[in-house]
């Protein structure tokens, strides 16, 4: 075959590519859709979304449904007589990749024959960990938020560390590892300090940070052979009252080409690369995601964690326009052995170009309720229509997530639904639409408020405890 050389090269292969890839994890959410892009592409995962017709997913019987890590997830998946069963039977060399995995996970694939397309565990994990991170991006040319890193073992020595550091004494405080907020602490009082000292004290190593007044925004980019490609800059929606009671908790993303000026663009977009060009050194190849803060008043954009994997980000990513095609191809282009010398600064410019990008917002919906039980009810994935009235209404069946056909349409993929058990903070299932979901200070706006009250009212479950 030809030298792959542009966007249209890139989509006409992948259509056409025979070679087994799977997806295997908890649900399709992070690379929804992809299936229509890569011909081989098919998923494992725990959760039927679907109810039996996605033509492309295969959920074993034995999956479980018990709440255990992504990583143990995907071990169990690896180990499904069915999931077996079907790798083998492809043959054709398959490969495989995931959201999150570890050395048990590269055992597995080893035994059953599957190439991970990604680079090893122990080198994701070493980019994961939020202090390492800070160092990464001093080597790399690329600031954070003003910081100093120490094992805290109470409230004084955090007070003196952060004096001799200059960052004042309202404090944020992150752990190595968490995700989606859940081990980043608010600290300016000793009662503050009291309610997250234990999880502080026993990490051996935290990032202590000057509180500053931010926007949280993400960006996810490609280490290549050509260079690093990097997609566009989308602003975080964090601690939403109407779906998670943290202020720190993640709760979706949203994309609107407007949303930051150009020189916060240009900056994230040239942190992002040289954050890539940095971990290619280490030997890191294909995808990754940078979250970065944005100091309101200032300007200025610091680094905020590296998420050396696809993201929550990724489903608004591969859908941004730009190139025309999803940032994952470039993933899968590296790993795929093919031959290929992309413009990557050419895609890089249009990924930045306000006007080849489209709006699309991703929101978790998630039950704010006390009460628990077993669900009996639940939407059905597809396309839902918003009315004037604030009525939900399913409209048609659908698994990729990019036929709506205007801003009062959204996709709705449930992940919890009949015989899983209801409580309180459950992510019910992740809501996709082309319009905003957020107003002019960050939360949500009445648009997602509708749309978490119409889906939310659709779910029925035989209650069994209280409180």
């Amino acid at each position: 075959m030809k030298t792959i050389t542009s966007a249209s090269d890139v989509a006409s292969f992948f259509r056409a590519y025979r070679r087994p890839v799977y997806y295997i994890g908890h649900a399709t959410h992070h690379l929804l859709g992809m299936d229509e892009w890569a011909g081989s592409l098919r998923y494992i995962c725990r959760v039927d979304a679907f109810d039996g017709r996605h033509p492309h997913l295969l959920v074993p019987k034995d999956a479980g449904h018990d709440d255990i890590p992504e990583e143990a997830v995907v071990n169990r998946l690896l180990g499904c007589q069915e999931a077996v069963d079907q790798i083998a039977s492809a043959g054709n060399d398959p490969a495989a990749v995931f959201l999150m995995f570890d050395e048990q996970t590269e055992a597995l694939c080893t035994k059953l024959g599957l190439e991970i397309w990604f680079p090893p565990a122990d080198l994701r994990a070493r980019y994961a960990d939020k202090v390492e991170t800070v160092r990464l991006g001093n080597a790399a040319g690329v600031p954070s938020v003003p910081n100093a890193l120490a094992r805290v073992e109470h409230f004084d020595a955090l007070l003196r560390l952060a004096d001799r550091a200059g960052l004042g004494s309202d404090l944020v405080v992150q752990t190595p590892y968490g995700v989606s907020g859940q081990t980043t602490f608010f600290v300016a009082t000793e009662d503050d300090w009291s309610r997250h000292a234990t999880e502080i004290v026993r990490q051996p190593e935290v990032k202590i940070m000057r509180r500053i007044d931010c926007r949280g925004s993400t960006l996810e980019a490609c280490v290549t052979r050509c260079g690093t490609v990097v997609g566009p800059l989308v602003s975080e929606i964090v601690g939403c009252p109407e779906v998670t009671p943290n202020e720190g908790d993640w709760c979706g993303e949203e994309l609107c080409p407007d949303a930051f000026s150009e020189k916060v663009r240009a900056t994230a977009s040239s942190y992002a690369a040289k954050v890539g060009d940095r971990m290619l050194r280490d030997g890191y190849r294909g995808y990754f995601d940078v979250d970065f803060l944005i100091e309101r008043k200032t300007g200025e954009v610091y680094l905020g964690e590296i998420n050396p994997r696809i993201s929550a980000a990724s489903p608004i990513s591969n859908r941004a326009g730009g190139p025309g095609l999803p940032l994952f191809l470039f993933h899968l282009l590296e790993f795929s052995g093919v031959d290929f010398a992309v413009d990557v600064k050419d895609l890089n410019a249009r990924w930045a170009d306000p006007g080849c990008l489209e709006t699309w917002s991703e929101l978790v919906v998630a039950s704010t309720s006390d009460e628990t039980g077993v669900i009996t009810e639940a939407p059905p994935s597809g396309i839902w229509r918003l009315g004037d009235d604030g009525d939900v209404t399913h409209a048609r069946f659908d698994t990729c997530g990019t036929t709506m056909a205007t801003e009062r349409e959204a996709f709705y993929l449930r992940v919890t639904g009949p015989g899983d058990v209801r409580r309180n903070r459950i992510g019910l299932g992740i809501l996709l639409t082309r319009g905003r979901l957020t107003n002019e200070t960050g939360g949500l706006n009445d648009t997602a408020r509708a749309w978490i009250r119409g889906l939310t009212d659709k779910y029925r479950a035989r209650l069994s405890v209280a409180g």
